[in-house]
């Protein structure tokens, strides 16, 4: 993950060399609708959460241009294993933030006033949790247990009953995948739609197992003004 960090600093570096004076900046912020992709046999709904960040637009050519970006950015998922009513239930309500940086490269399409346009691009992401909180209910024959705290990122298996039962209230601090964008900016505004589909395994727990493997999935509307 750590070269995969640096193989998207060194993007953007490349980037800002090709800087010129049709080079844009802008500040943006968004919705997020996010959810987890899971092999296990678990039910997952969407989450409501946010982004804001910074975004850079690096023209290469007339129709080619690079946008790296750094974003605090909302993610996770509500998951529930088995229904209320069984004997066994389990619940989970995951919000993890990220520091992320996206890299895309972009094809541009003018429009008709010349100061407008359309693109769409495709690039990688990168990103370290920072923060978020857990809610989990986990149902028993025994009784109810009720378990609400801090996420902890780790890259290690849980040791004890508790933390096994966090369930993704541990997890992997890294997560990285590959990003979509398509959107219209115009001269000092911009929207777009994006998708973030993650590839590294949230779970930090036993992963000799298919079911065990989690995957940040991050749908999101974002507005931008040009600095």
């Amino acid at each position: 993950m750590k070269k995969f960090m640096i193989f998207l600093m060194a993007t953007s570096a490349i980037a800002l060399s090709s800087k010129s004076q049709d080079s844009k900046y802008y500040l943006k912020a968004g919705i997020n609708m996010a959810n987890i992709s899971t092999t296990q046999d678990a039910s997952a709904s969407s989450l409501t959460s946010f982004h804001a960040g910074f975004m850079a637009d690096f023209p290469l050519s007339k129709l080619l241009s690079v946008q790296p970006g750094l974003l605090f950015t909302g993610k996770g998922s509500k998951l529930e294993i088995g229904k209320p009513d069984d004997a066994t239930y389990f619940k989970n309500t995951v919000n993890p933030y990220y520091i992320e940086i996206p890299v895309n490269l972009i094809a541009n399409i003018p429009l008709v006033d010349g100061e407008s346009k359309f693109f769409i691009g495709a690039g990688l992401y990168g990103a370290a949790g920072v923060a978020g909180k857990y809610k989990n209910s986990y149902k028993t024959l025994a009784g109810t247990i009720n378990a609400e705290d801090k996420i902890k990122f780790t890259s290690d298996a849980p040791s004890t009953s508790e933390e096994v039962l966090a369930g993704l209230g541990r997890m992997n601090r890294w997560d990285y995948g590959i990003n979509g964008t398509a959107g219209f900016a115009f001269k000092n505004l911009l929207i777009s739609i994006n998708y973030g589909h993650g590839l590294a395994n949230l779970y930090t727990g036993t992963t000799n197992s298919s079911s065990d493997k989690y995957y940040n999935r991050v749908w999101s509307l974002t507005f931008g003004v040009s600095l």
